[in-house]
């Protein structure tokens, strides 16, 4: 496949992230769907006669080839659903980009990823929870994910360049311009450990429909997405609802009932949709962060008792054993029960210690 033909898909109009996904689930690859014929596309449910002409004319090359003179010429990275270097968190979302476009240098698939996520009118007390957090991951070899916007994310990508730490800077345009103006500067701070990246062809302008666009890629690319301050409305808790929707974890920062911008974080604590945090070592501890290096190494070594389980409790027991780790779906489909008792089981031996819940439902013997 190539490039422009990867960059083609994007711009065929009517067709989204998810079906395209399903076109080429059909044809196996983006060469052979463009090479198919009337007959072939009419027969697929839900194609329309435009697009169908969209891919037989083949116009869409025509704006793919001038994307790739953009890209070959300020040396930005595509990134390719099914290409290593694209973050796999993301890819495993099914509404995730087909196509990237990355400009800098980052791991995006590093092991331990936090997005950052808040209100544009950040307060002071939003500025000490930042500090606060990014003290405390520095040390952790972080990847830290946030949106370059006014406010809570302007505040994490200064504190995190400050500290050395590498970042992600996803934006709701095109590589072409840098929105808001002002944040220039910072931006070239973010590419000497991190990366600029965007779904968005390099002349996008910052329309206001493409921020959710960009919110869900923040969201899916992370293990949790920290709220830092937001209000009951806004491009936060639409992340935080979005991080939800992949499995993710959420986390919050309480706040006053009567400060506005506290009023999101405390809505989505008290819907239970957003763990509660009050600094960094409720993260490390939520997520299991600490000391994972000297964790694996004592593995090795400790010796493997089998606990006091019930006959129910060893079925799960043995299959994390064997697996390492496994998700509720994975433990669901071994032990045949339904969700309701497996449910119950899980509680019964996380609750015991005999197991340890990890980010996006998944699970392993303690």
């Amino acid at each position: 496949m190539s490039a422009i033909e990867k960059i083609a898909l994007t711009k065929i109009k009517g067709i989204g992230p998810k079906y395209s996904r399903l076109l080429l689930a059909y044809f196996g690859n983006v060469a052979d769907l463009f090479a198919s014929s009337t007959q072939e596309l009419k027969s697929i449910p839900g194609l329309s006669s435009s697009i169908i002409q969209q891919i037989q004319s083949k116009a869409c090359f025509q704006e793919a080839e001038e994307e790739l003179h953009h890209i070959e010429k300020h040396g930005i990275d595509l990134l390719w659903l099914e290409d290593k270097a694209y973050p796999q968190r993301l890819r495993h979302c099914d509404d995730a980009p087909l196509v990237i476009y990355s400009y800098g240098n980052a791991d995006y698939n590093n092991q331990k990823v936090i997005s950052i996520v808040g209100t544009r009118n950040a307060t002071h007390y939003g500025k000490r929870i930042i500090d606060e957090l990014l003290e405390g991951i520095r040390d952790l070899d972080v990847l830290v994910v946030s949106g370059l916007a006014m406010g809570v994310d302007v505040m994490a990508h200064l504190g995190i360049v400050q500290r050395n730490i590498s970042n992600i800077a996803v934006l709701g345009h095109g590589l072409s311009r840098i929105y808001p103006a002002h944040h220039r500067d910072v931006s070239r701070e973010i590419i000497n450990n991190g990366a600029l990246l965007t779904e968005f062809t390099f002349n996008t302008i910052p329309d206001k429909n493409n921020f959710p666009m960009r919110n869900r890629i923040i969201a899916g690319m992370a293990d949790v997405t920290v709220v830092v301050e937001a209000g009951e409305k806004g491009g936060a808790l639409i992340t935080a609802g979005l991080a939800n929707d992949y499995n993710r974890d959420v986390c919050a920062y309480p706040g006053a009932v009567d400060q506005l911008y506290s009023a999101g974080c405390n809505l989505l604590i008290k819907n239970n949709q957003a763990h509660l945090i009050r600094n960094s070592l409720d993260l490390l501890d939520l997520m299991q962060w600490h000391d994972i290096d000297n964790g694996k190494k004592e593995k090795g070594i400790q010796l493997s008792l089998m606990p006091d389980l019930s006959d129910d409790q060893r079925i799960v027991h043995e299959f994390l054993r064997e697996s390492d780790e496994a998700s509720v779906d994975e433990i669901a489909f071994h032990s045949d029960w339904p969700q309701s008792k497996l449910a119950i089981v899980l509680l019964e031996m996380e609750m015991a210690e005999h197991i340890v819940a990890l980010p996006g439902k998944v699970y392993k013997n303690n």
